[in-house]
């Protein structure tokens, strides 16, 4: 089949049938992580740089190990490491991106809307890893290829999402990915970290934690972002994990098979305890590595002019 984009700028431009192509492609990646020679020939020549605004270990190294294992010529740049510190614009040094022949750009911003802006104004394929609030696609990708391998099928499970939901990108994407997958989706958390209208987006909102939880086949803990909060949201961490934290005690109102998820990094005892993190329901660590297996789907989808082998 083919993609109908240049870029990859959120899962809501998706369809259906395009998000299954990319899990189905990074079913052939994974086999390459996995193998004993992480090295194809899928991306020589091709040029891949990532450009964050904002700090990242996981999305950020995912990327770049893809590249490379592809074959790619693979940079990075920081905002404080670049002329953005001089004062240069965020076109411009996309723009002089794009003028040294660069394939893709891989962004990551504060502001949502970053690389849509990127991707109006240069010729290489854009790829969002992080913008604002608003989307984190390749992370709901990683996701629903979790979900899949370990389920066997995303269509008719109940997955709930629980934590700091105003302020998650992963949870819009998610969300996204889920509802056009045939999930059913459910959200918990405390009412001042909940949007007044996450039920558009096809998600059902609970004011706690465990009532989201009842009977999930999955359950996505999500990070508390204090820096993207307001003072005042939460009185403290220790009442947010007493309250909201996942732990053995509220898994045991989802499915005794469910899975457990988190995009990282978890702040440990906050969202999640070490305990339940140590279980054989925990999937984070599968989550990191089938991250690589997907974006090097992307890359290689992308830089192929949008064929899904």
């Amino acid at each position: 089949m083919e993609f109908q984009h240049k870029d990859l700028l959120g899962i809501k431009q998706l369809s259906r049938e395009e998000i299954i192509g990319i899990l189905n492609h990074a079913k052939k990646m994974k086999e390459i992580v996995l193998s004993d020679c992480k090295k194809t020939p899928d991306l020589q020549g091709k040029s891949v740089v990532t450009l964050f605004y904002e700090n990242s270990t996981r999305t950020r190294m995912s990327f770049e190990l893809a590249s490379k294992y592809m074959s790619a010529n693979a940079a990075n740049i920081t905002a404080s490491g670049s002329s953005v510190a001089k004062g240069e614009t965020l076109i411009d040094t996309a723009r002089t991106l794009d003028s040294m022949g660069t394939d893709v750009i891989i962004v990551r911003h504060s502001s949502s809307g970053a690389p849509h802006l990127i991707a109006k104004n240069v010729k290489a394929s854009v790829i969002n890893a992080g913008d604002g609030m608003n989307e984190h696609p390749t992370q709901a990708l990683l996701d629903m290829f979790t979900i899949k391998e370990n389920k066997g099928r995303i269509a008719g499970l109940k997955v709930a999402i629980v934590g700091d939901v105003a302020h998650s990108r992963v949870a819009r994407s998610d969300i996204y990915a889920l509802t056009k997958l045939g999930a059913e989706v459910v959200v918990g958390g405390p009412s001042t970290l909940m949007p007044t209208e996450i039920e558009k987006l096809g998600a059902k909102a609970y004011p706690s934690v465990h009532e989201a939880m009842i009977d999930a086949d999955v359950v996505i803990g999500l990070r508390i972002q204090q820096e993207r909060q307001k003072s005042g949201l939460i009185p403290s961490l220790r009442e947010y994990h007493r309250f909201f934290g996942v732990d053995d005690q509220r898994m045991k109102f989802a499915k005794p098979d469910a899975l457990l998820m988190h995009p990282g990094p978890v702040n440990r005892g906050v969202e999640l305890t070490s305990a339940i993190m140590g279980t054989d329901a925990s999937k984070i660590n599968e989550q990191v590595t089938n991250g690589v297996a997907v974006r090097m789907a992307v890359l290689d989808i992308l830089t192929k002019g949008g064929i899904i082998e």
